[in-house]
């Protein structure tokens, strides 16, 4: 079966899109992976599937697949993508998507600036979620910080270690055995920031199922909602860099988060050798 695929990428964090709006797919550990690799596929940090919506007024449902095979429920930057794509095919400025965790509302700013709401982030430790309730501040994951760290799940689970210095943690080290630390049943999305200014962060994410990558929309928007609720910064806008970029995280008085970046479109082509 042939499937049509768009492959882009927000701030260097990269996805192939698939288009399984009028015909069904199947994917399984093994074709993921065999798409997202680097050296024998087409390469990517998540596949991404396009599928129809049921819900009035909806572009389309989206599902989210790390290069590992796992699923995801959220992905900033790709929901960018796909919103991008979504809104040039309907000829609009604004869309709104689905995914597994919420309905996502984009609006295109200029020819390549995407903005989409991510809803509201959650705290509490049964909605990250945790093994059991405890203090987070007493783990001992083995990292000098000079902040306990923070949790928060903007769709998908995130931990947050403010750091004085980031060349000092070695990321691939540390990254994935707190992403698989018992506390976190679904595993964890692994950040490390270091505050620049008053609405400026340098940022470094271990992604859950992914690893190391260039940028993370949701890792940019949990980084700027804990270090407003640290009062580590006090303006509501940060702009968040990563190696890949920078995104404009606005986390809003009603409880929304809204990022912005531009996103690219790498090349179009057909999916025909994997399925």
């Amino acid at each position: 079966m042939i499937f049509n695929y768009t492959k882009m990428h927000g701030l260097k964090n990269d996805f192939v899109i698939i288009d399984a709006r009028e015909k069904n797919i199947f994917l399984n550990n093994k074709k993921i992976k065999k798409i997202a690799d680097r050296r024998r596929g087409l390469g990517c940090d998540q596949v991404v599937v396009l599928k129809k919506s049921k819900k009035k007024g909806v572009s389309a449902l989206i599902k989210f697949y790390n290069s590992d095979g796992s699923k995801t429920k959220a992905c900033g930057n790709a929901a960018r993508c796909v919103a991008f794509l979504l809104m040039k095919e309907n000829k609009t400025k604004k869309t709104s998507i689905e995914t597994e965790s919420s309905l996502l509302n984009a609006n295109l700013n200029n020819k390549n600036l995407v903005s989409v709401d991510i809803g509201k982030p959650f705290f509490k430790w049964n909605k990250i979620p945790l093994k059991r309730n405890v203090k987070i501040g007493e783990v001992n994951f083995g990292i000098e910080s000079y902040l306990k760290p923070f949790l928060v799940n903007v769709g998908n689970p995130h931990i947050i270690f403010f750091v004085k210095d980031l060349k000092k943690i070695n990321l691939r080290k540390v990254g994935p055995k707190i992403e698989k630390n018992i506390l976190f049943p679904q595993k964890i999305n692994v950040n490390f920031a270091k505050i620049l200014n008053n609405n400026k962060i340098e940022l470094k994410v271990w992604e859950r199922g992914a690893g190391i990558t260039k940028a993370c929309g949701t890792g940019a928007s949990a980084t700027t909602v804990a270090a407003i609720k640290n009062k580590l910064i006090s303006k509501r806008i940060c702009y968040i860099h990563m190696e890949g970029g920078k995104l404009k995280i606005e986390y809003k008085k009603n409880g929304h988060i809204v990022m912005t970046g531009p996103i690219k479109t790498i090349k179009k082509g057909v999916l025909n050798n994997y399925f």
